[in-house]
């Protein structure tokens, strides 16, 4: 198994933040759940672009066209150009629930005291598999294929990439200590984006490249 440190690319402050859930990227902004509200800024220059009042109280996650939040026991899709809700699932955790992402027409959702991750039905929320860690849920996210998930345990994070087929862990990056994982979203290319939880900030962390051999 991989295992290396976090690089810390860049961390981003929000005025009268402090709590950041989920988080996802829409290809060109970040988007973070914080609580009572949901907002989007540019990861360039870390402004804040848009602030929608809805309940943000763990994942976030974007289908290429509309978001989902968890908001306690539901998950919400919505409109980010206008901030409506659409229509809701219920969550597989009942409000236990943690990270959300995007991937093969599903969801995926992240179970945090129950360490597990569920692939759901984003149409109904039946639960379609589940896949069992050794440590906290948070974040969820895909990229190139691959799973990966946040964890926390004893005031220490990580971001782990597992084979989703059995859990097993393929890579650790070890967050630096007294850093926590909340969210967790890729760009797509070189970075993940973490919610920082208490701290109110958001993390870019650089993805590490596989080899290619």
């Amino acid at each position: 198994m991989k295992r290396s440190a976090a690089e810390v690319l860049r961390e981003y402050t929000f005025p009268g933040i402090q709590h950041v859930h989920g988080v996802s990227y829409d290809g060109e902004h970040v988007w973070f759940a914080a609580g009572q509200t949901l907002k989007s800024f540019d990861p360039a220059s870390g402004k804040v672009l848009r602030s929608f009042d809805v309940a943000a109280h763990a994942g976030t996650a974007f289908d290429g066209r509309y978001l989902f939040q968890i908001a306690k026991d539901r998950i919400q899709k919505i409109d980010p150009a206008t901030g409506q809700v659409l229509s809701s699932i219920p969550a597989p955790g009942r409000g236990r629930d943690s990270g959300l992402a995007w991937a093969e027409g599903t969801l995926w959702v992240g179970q945090y005291r129950d360490r597990r991750i569920h692939q759901i039905d984003p149409q109904t929320g039946k639960i379609l598999r589940t896949i069992e860690s050794n440590r906290f849920v948070t974040g969820v996210t895909w990229v190139d294929g691959e799973l990966w998930h946040g964890t926390l345990e004893e005031d220490a994070s990580e971001l782990r990439r597992i084979d989703s087929q059995t859990g097993e862990v393929l890579e650790k990056i070890e967050m630096p200590a007294g850093v926590q994982v909340s969210g967790l979203e890729s760009d797509g290319d070189d970075r993940f984006f973490c919610g920082g939880a208490t701290s109110g900030k958001v993390r870019a962390i650089r993805r590490p490249r596989r080899s290619s051999t």
